[in-house]
């Protein structure tokens, strides 16, 4: 039996074919980055990129065992724009997540370690980016959707 759906404060765009479920509190910059990422892939440096949920989504379990979220059904196409107000955007109505970005992360630090890159969400495990209070997210996210790793955990 799969678990029920699950209600949390979080944002969502997503990028290519897998979401980036972003997470933080009230005013730490979710909408804010789901903006960016959209605006980003429109100047060809991300692919498309679509928004999924503002604000709150919902997390389920798919029957092969990927966590999808989805928007709150009332808040579907919306998005909150700092100083513009609610704003309405072509979104997608479920999407795969692919990773977590957390906001104003306590375990954020220059050179994390392995574990702190990983979360396990509803019993599936995620990649994860901890940002810390005062930095910018869309680098680091860009970075992760860009780039590879430097450095291989597994030194001669």
């Amino acid at each position: 039996m799969t678990p029920p759906d699950v209600s949390i404060h979080a944002s969502a765009v997503l990028v290519g074919d897998r979401a980036i479920l972003i997470r933080g509190p009230s005013g730490s910059g979710k909408s804010r980055l789901v903006f960016d990422l959209i605006l980003a892939a429109q100047a060809g440096q991300l692919p498309e990129a679509m928004l999924v949920a503002d604000d709150r989504a919902f997390l389920d379990i798919t029957d092969d065992g990927r966590l999808r979220v989805r928007p709150a059904p009332e808040l579907i196409g919306l998005l909150e724009i700092r100083g513009l107000g609610i704003r309405r955007l072509d979104c997608a109505t479920a999407a795969i997540v692919g990773l977590v970005v957390d906001l104003d992360a306590q375990d954020a630090t220059r050179l994390p370690d392995a574990e702190t890159l990983k979360i396990r969400l509803r019993d599936v495990e995620l990649p994860r980016i901890p940002v810390g209070s005062g930095f910018s997210p869309l680098p680091l996210v860009v970075a992760y959707l860009t780039t590879t790793e430097g450095i291989s955990s597994q030194r001669p």
